[in-house]
């Protein structure tokens, strides 16, 4: 059974490069990294440091450091490159949900089952705040683009945007109550306007950051929305699920752009720094990056041993990270896909 699949369970019941391994797998933050000019689609690195699945990753703002979080309970902050480990935060008491780096780079936030949001120094680790809002688990937290105000979702069916202030518990500033069933991920749009959430009630919801009204819902999932994220220039939302589709659609509208139909629950999607692409983590153990024009496939990375439950692209756009269900993250390179074909529309494809 998937790491996806028990984890809603759970919870319902309460290619070509010469490989040096610089370290053995026993050491936590060991590394494999490649020896020759990468192409597109090769493992660059291997993190091993986790104990137990990765659950979120996240790029510093500068592309130098890469943190990742984990069923481990901890999140590990590390370099790229070599997978030199800079530190562990261990403040949570259960499950690490999801992560984010604030866009000025200063700060990280950790959500976890444990039902908190904690914010913490990300040269140093050191806690500043514990966001104690939520009465159930929490599934993703997002920093404005200012990196002033936090959202964050949870099983209790809620988003609430708050900020650190001068407390050490956080400020609430607003609760949305959209949704009719737990709410599995939320992003800010580019220009810090609205906010996008979405899950158990298979809607994406769009709503106004200031004063929480609703201004569009997207219904096109048969199934949870397990993620969702921004095009860069804020047009198009892409909303993947355990209806084992990817759903690109316009933010104004809601009108669908296209849809493709894959090869198992899709965990995660993020859209590349200069909106060309779209890379999905799935459970069938690859990555797929898509044409975000057409919803064509451009490449597909296979080197995941496990489910793969997250991705994220690096900010300059040349590399991608990935997390496992087996507890590793890797490390590819992104540049040298060849440029969108901006002619037609796929729907509804299988894989080929």
């Amino acid at each position: 059974m998937s790491r996806l699949c028990s984890r809603f369970s759970l919870l319902l019941l309460s290619s070509c490069c010469l490989i040096i391994l610089l370290s053995s797998s026993t050491a936590p933050d060991a590394t494999s990294v490649s020896t020759r000019t990468p192409q597109v689609g090769i493992t660059l690195s291997t993190y091993y440091g986790h104990l137990n699945a990765v659950s979120a990753v996240a790029w510093s703002p500068d592309g130098k450091r890469i943190a990742s979080a984990s069923y481990d309970k901890t999140v590990q902050v590390w370099d790229p490159v070599t997978g030199y480990r800079f530190f562990t935060y261990r403040g949570h008491t259960n499950w690490v949900s999801a992560i984010a780096w604030s866009p000025d780079g200063k700060y990280i936030a950790s959500a976890s089952f444990d039902k908190t949001v904690q914010v913490w120094d990300s040269i140093t680790g050191r806690r500043l705040l514990i966001y104690y809002g939520h009465s159930d688990t929490v599934t993703a937290v997002a920093w404005s683009p200012d990196s002033k105000r936090l959202a964050s979702a949870s099983y209790d069916k809620t988003v609430q945007i708050w900020r650190m202030g001068k407390s050490t518990t956080g400020d609430t500033l607003l609760t949305y109550h959209g949704h009719s069933n737990w709410v599995t991920t939320v992003a800010w749009s580019p220009d810090g306007h609205y906010l996008a959430s979405a899950g158990l009630d298979t809607t994406v919801q769009i709503w106004d950051a200031a004063t929480g009204n609703t201004r569009l819902i997207y219904i096109g999932h048969s199934g949870i929305v397990s993620a969702l994220a921004w095009s860069p220039n804020g047009k198009l939302i892409a909303s993947v699920g355990i209806d084992k589709t990817i759903q690109v659609w316009d933010t104004t509208t809601g009108k669908q752009a296209w849809i493709y139909c894959c090869h198992g629950w899709v965990n995660g999607v993020a859209w590349s720094p200069d909106g060309r692409y779209v890379a999905s983590a799935n459970t069938n153990k690859t990555v797929w990056i898509w044409n975000s024009m057409t919803g064509t496939p451009s490449l597909t990375y296979r080197d995941h041993r496990s489910e793969v439950l997250t991705v994220a692209w690096s900010p300059d756009g040349t590399r991608i990270a990935s997390g496992d269900d087996d507890g590793m993250v890797r490390v590819w390179q992104a540049t040298g896909l060849c440029r969108p074909d901006p002619i037609g529309i796929n729907l509804s494809q299988g894989e080929r």
